[in-house]
């Protein structure tokens, strides 16, 4: 993402109202079947419903591939877009964007209960998070056994989350759904979310004490729709001597994994430019790294697939430490080939030592 497009955003974000944050802290979770015969707290019927355990995991099966649409009211943030990042076992990593900022969660299964294992805004760049360092065990609770109405658990600010109604009937313009209705009270407002067996959130209704009401509801579930992340590419020219850019549409399903995605694109020969890695090149590793620098990792034949002189070498590689200084929003890349620092006879790359994404040479368009 471009620096003014950055700064843009964050204008944006420092405008939106607290009550949005209070609802993206609960749009996440995921749809549960129950029985509203049971009583409150009692173990349901195995013989009428699935046993706890495959009713919280149903909580997490949200569909892959699908970009789930809400339409808003009574806030312009209460619009959003949700999609499947990654499902690996019991952890599933959803995307939303609101217009303002896109914010990434992933959420797992643990001792009966739904976690909120991490939580990070401003995340454009598309990673695997579902195994990351970040993650708290111990993180919100969004929905625990049993699930029947009447279970009720409180949150770390003091909020009461309850589970308050089951097998309920709700229209809504993506479809009718039998939906769990989960309440969670605070000071000052009211938040009720509905769920939907293998769909997810349905709809939310954010009430506060004042009267102020914020809506969202599922408009619409649109299948077999990746994520398109415009990404802009930099291409060496050796005609002008310069580096050009190019925006792509990089497309994403779940489970993509985001280093194969950007071997693929790197291998294209872009219109009067050169590529960026040869055809039998892979890339071995590609991530953001804590400290914020991206680290990736090429086979050793990236040097003898390029076969170049040390000028246009030095025009590849800063366009690929601009490429994905961009992407992910750093400004220092960790360049290595099967774990060692660069080294190709004309640039001799020391232990740790960084490239720098620079823009000197760059020719926009």
């Amino acid at each position: 993402m471009g620096i003014n497009k950055e700064v843009a955003i964050m204008k944006k974000r420092t405008l939106m109202m607290g009550v949005f944050s209070v609802l993206l802290s609960l749009i996440f979770l995921g749809g549960c079947g129950t029985n509203q015969n049971n009583p409150p707290n009692e173990p349901p019927n195995n013989s009428e419903q699935p046993a706890q355990e495959d009713m919280l995991a149903n909580c997490l099966a949200y569909q892959e591939n699908t970009k789930y649409v809400y339409e808003g009211q009574g806030n312009e943030y209460a619009s959003f877009t949700t999609y499947v990042d990654y499902f690996k076992g019991d952890k599933v990593q959803l995307r939303t964007n609101n217009g303002g900022t896109e914010t990434v969660r992933v959420l797992g299964l643990n001792a009966g209960q739904m976690i909120q294992l991490l939580a990070q805004g401003e995340t454009y760049y598309r990673e695997d998070l579902t195994q990351s360092s970040k993650l708290n065990s111990n993180g919100e609770v969004l929905l625990k056994e049993p699930l029947t109405k009447g279970t009720s658990w409180t949150l770390a600010d003091n909020r009461k989350r309850t589970i308050t109604n089951v097998d309920m009937d709700l229209s809504t313009p993506a479809g009718a759904y039998k939906v769990i209705e989960v309440t969670t009270e605070g000071k000052d407002n009211t938040i009720m979310d509905y769920y939907a067996p293998g769909v997810g959130l349905v709809k939310t209704v954010y009430k506060g004490s004042d009267g102020y009401e914020v809506t969202s509801t599922l408009s619409k579930l649109e299948k077999n729709t990746p994520l398109v992340q415009q990404v802009k590419i930099y291409y060496p020219n050796i005609d002008d001597g310069k580096i050009h850019t190019t925006n792509i549409p990089l497309s994403f399903k779940t489970n993509d994994i985001t280093k194969q995605i950007f071997e693929d694109e790197f291998k294209k020969q872009a219109a009067n430019h050169g590529k960026l890695i040869g055809e039998n090149v892979k890339i071995k590793s590609l991530y953001l790294n804590q400290d914020g620098r991206v680290y990736v990792d090429f086979t050793k034949n990236f040097v003898t697939e390029m076969n170049a002189g040390a000028g246009y070498e030095g025009m590849i590689l800063q366009s690929i430490v601009n490429t994905l200084g961009n992407y992910y929003g750093a400004s220092e890349i960790y360049l290595t080939m099967e774990g060692e620092p660069y080294a190709s006879g004309h640039i001799e790359m020391k232990k740790g030592e960084f490239f720098k994404v620079n823009m000197d040479n760059v020719v926009e368009g």
